[in-house]
């Protein structure tokens, strides 16, 4: 699966990982292809790689990864 990470973080501060084929993807301006893999364990790990301290799973696409 393809993953990105919202470079637009939410009020919380937090920047969610999606899948490619999430209801809520962001937009390709506020979005960053993080790469193919497959679960979101690995893909948030990644956003988190590149600076993206409080990367977090989408509730919707990627739940396994979200926390509250």
């Amino acid at each position: 699966m393809r993953y990105y990470v919202n470079t637009r973080a939410q009020s919380n501060g937090d920047n969610e990982v999606h899948t490619s084929s999430c209801g809520y993807l962001p937009g390709e301006s506020n979005r960053e292809y993080l790469g193919d893999f497959a679960s979101c364990s690995p893909a948030v790990s990644e956003a988190k790689r590149r600076g993206y301290r409080r990367a977090n799973g989408c509730y919707w696409c990627s739940r396994a990864c979200h926390t509250s």
